[in-house]
């Protein structure tokens, strides 16, 4: 929700299309391929070209999924002038439905363009991953059984956020996904989906009214801020697990350099309720990104 004296961008301007795509969310899509890149380094293995086309493919993608999720929840009703989070271009009149979905596919169209030139250095699994990811994208709140109104949405924000983007960043540089790759990939995973666990959390009455099912409103409030809490401890667990094992050095546990801002996180989330979380979602973002750049250094020094 917009504050009162929030200026929003004219219809149909450039602003407008700048807030549709949630700027402040992207970070969620460099955060997997900075550690997937990383963890092809750790194999001698790092390539610049598909490293940058991966990067720019998860953007889109990301993008993509935002402007699906823009238009599909203001048909499905649940984005209503109830809205308690930041603004959505479609809801607020900003941009048309059908300019929405337009933006949508030519998101798409250029993440595909991506995936043509990762195919071609890395096979055709590359198109697998990529098809599939669109598709997750468009079903996250699209289709005729959308992930995220049937309590779905955190394990497709897990899986696509977290394995299959880390996996993949490291595959189309490697050639080949190792086990280490996908352990890595488990702390991503689990502050993309506390990103989304406060969206959901925020949202649960508006939800439950538009009869969007999210696992905060099939488990409640207290339900979503342990599966919150849950999703930091396994964010840091994962790094001191893996250097106790003698798997990586002790370089791998920089991104513990941002626990105390996990636990201010934590602490906010039980003590606010709806639209004094939007800041918070920006923050678990933030937090997402900054993490991922100490992990990805972390995995980078423990190659030497």
């Amino acid at each position: 929700m917009q504050g009162p004296a929030a200026k929003l961008p004219a219809p149909g301007s450039l602003g407008a299309w700048l807030l549709a795509t949630r700027p402040a969310t992207l970070g969620i899509a460099v955060a997997p391929v900075l550690v997937g890149s990383a963890c092809a380094h750790l194999r001698g293995g790092f390539r610049l070209g598909p490293a940058l086309a991966a990067l720019a493919g998860a953007v889109l993608i990301l993008i993509g999924t935002n402007l699906a999720n823009d238009v599909f929840d203001f048909e499905k009703g649940a984005d209503t002038k109830e809205r308690l989070g930041p603004t959505r271009v479609t809801q607020a009149g900003l941009l048309r439905p059908s300019a929405v979905r337009a933006g949508m596919w030519t998101a798409f169209a250029l993440a595909a363009l991506c995936g043509v030139y990762l195919t071609w250095v890395a096979g055709p699994a590359v198109l697998v991953i990529g098809v599939a990811s669109i598709l997750a994208g468009l079903a996250y709140t699209g289709g005729p059984y959308p992930l995220g109104y049937h309590g779905l949405g955190d394990v497709f924000v897990f899986a696509f956020l977290g394995l299959v983007a880390v996996g993949g960043s490291e595959f189309v540089q490697t050639g080949a996904l190792s086990p280490l790759a996908l352990l890595c990939a488990v702390p991503v995973g689990a502050l993309a989906t506390a990103v989304l666990v406060v969206n959901n959390v925020r949202d649960v009455e508006t939800d439950r009214v538009a009869g969007k099912r999210t696992l905060a409103v099939r488990l409640g409030r207290s339900g979503g801020l342990l599966e919150y809490h849950l999703m930091s401890l396994l964010a840091y667990s994962v790094p001191a697990a893996l250097v106790l094992a003698r798997r990586l050095s002790g370089w791998a546990l920089l991104p513990l350099l941002t626990l105390p801002l996990a636990v201010r996180l934590n602490q906010a989330l039980r003590s606010g309720r709806g639209a004094a979380l939007n800041p918070l979602l920006k923050r678990t973002a933030q937090l997402l990104l900054l993490y991922g750049l100490l992990w990805a250094a972390g995995l980078w020094q423990s190659a030497g």
